[in-house]
């Protein structure tokens, strides 16, 4: 049967709206359990990619999964609630053990506009955990919940991880925020939790934070000599990253005043002499 040709509103018909081919995708529905994903904060957050990358020999994405996965978290009954997209980069062989595969995954901005919204009715068989993108489109579309807004918490209060930045960039629920980072210039702080070392930027002229910081969300470097290093080394280093806004100028603010904040900051932070500024 052709799903878009249903009455019932199924998961397909939004897999075609957003673009995706069946053969594409597969559709996983994780469940709380002791020793995996323990609680609703896990499996909404970084703990997620790292529990999914995880894959058993013989289990039912087959050998070689598809190129996106849609994750579901179960709620009640056979319901079930969309999280997130991983992009699947491929299996990393070098991990690989006797009973374990390992794939390079990575969070993907598809179905984002979906994300904590969509609830679907999964099969009776729930002990099947994961379904083909052709089996998934005959899911029943339960809930599409009204987006969440994000209010903006104030410039001196901003403190992001790289996935949330992600989302501020491209989330629908991050409008305010987006607002507020493309109407000023400043100085931010990147601060690498898994080395301690930090990072002085500045964002100006037309550019701003919310186009600066959009670099960063694209490739996890914005362009800047020693975290290009560290991407190339590890592609999902910038999961480390932290973001915040140290000074804020106005658009009127010249290039000389916040050229000077800037090596300010790189001096009163010693980030040239031990964080991972160049100049």
């Amino acid at each position: 049967m052709d799903i878009r040709s249903s009455c019932e509103l199924r998961l397909g018909h939004l897999l075609h709206a957003a673009g995706l081919e069946p053969d594409d995708i597969v559709v996983i529905r994780h469940t709380l359990n002791p020793g995996g994903l323990e609680t609703k904060a896990e499996a909404m957050g970084p703990a997620l990619l790292h529990y999914t990358r995880e894959q058993g020999h013989n289990n039912k994405l087959g050998r070689t999964p598809p190129g996106v996965w849609l994750n579901f978290l179960a709620t009640s009954g056979r319901r079930a609630r969309f999280i997130t997209a991983f992009e699947n980069n491929g299996e990393v062989q070098a991990e690989q053990t006797e009973t374990l595969r390992f794939f390079d995954l990575r969070t993907s901005v598809v179905f984002s506009a979906m994300s904590d919204r969509l609830v679907i009715e999964w099969t009776a068989d729930t002990v099947n955990w994961a379904k083909t993108g052709k089996a998934a489109c005959q899911l029943s579309v339960v809930e599409i919940a009204d987006p969440h807004t994000e209010p903006f918490p104030g410039f001196d209060s901003l403190l992001i991880s790289y996935d949330e930045l992600q989302a501020v960039v491209a989330d629908d629920r991050y409008t305010q925020w987006r607002s507020a980072l493309s109407s000023v210039q400043g100085i931010y702080l990147i601060s690498d939790t898994q080395t301690g070392k930090l990072y002085v930027g500045k964002a100006d002229g037309a550019e701003r934070f919310l186009g600066r910081w959009s670099e960063y969300a694209r490739n996890g470097h914005g362009g800047n000599v020693a975290l290009r290093e560290l991407a190339g080394a590890d592609a999902e280093h910038a999961r480390h990253f932290r973001f915040s806004i140290l000074r804020v100028f106005g658009p009127s603010a010249t290039t000389a005043q916040v050229d000077a904040a800037e090596t300010h900051f790189k001096r009163a932070l010693l980030s040239r002499q031990t964080g991972h500024n160049r100049n």
